[in-house]
């Protein structure tokens, strides 16, 4: 999926690393995915979200936000309504389950299907840093005490 979107990416690394976050947050239920599957059990696509508690504001007034990540269609399967599937079903788990808002990022070749679906882009986007972890490196305060 990051190298159809022409992500750097540390394959390996990243693949370890959600490999371990997924052990924990399956089977916890942070964390719910589906997959389409051929007739001969070829995973071909799939989807996940995971639910924040969120506060209600202008915009929501839930409590809940489910987050879409990693919707991807191996190309050899794509422009068959997959992803469309994938999102429908996202909706109506979210639907069955209280949550009437939905986030994701969305690729480049994704924003026509989102939008298709009613998503619209918020007026006031998600920014991100990344923080060094105290573990990764030395703190100065750390040293001091």
């Amino acid at each position: 999926m990051f190298v159809d979107m022409n992500v750097e990416i540390d394959t390996l690394l990243v693949a370890r690393a959600f490999r371990r976050w997924l052990d924990e947050a399956l089977p916890s239920g942070v964390y719910r995915a589906w997959v389409v599957e051929t007739r001969d059990r070829q995973i071909v696509g799939g989807g996940g979200l995971t639910v924040w508690p969120w506060p209600p504001g202008p915009r929501y007034l839930g409590d809940r936000l489910a987050f879409v990540y990693n919707v991807y269609t191996e190309p050899a399967h794509r422009r068959r309504g997959l992803a469309r599937l994938i999102m429908n079903t996202v909706h109506s788990w979210c639907r069955d389950n209280g949550i009437t808002s939905i986030a994701l990022n969305a690729s480049a070749d994704a924003v026509p299907l989102y939008q298709s679906l009613g998503y619209r882009e918020s007026p006031r986007p998600m920014m991100f840093l990344a923080l060094e972890s105290p573990r990764s490196s030395s703190h100065p305060l750390r040293e001091d005490l």
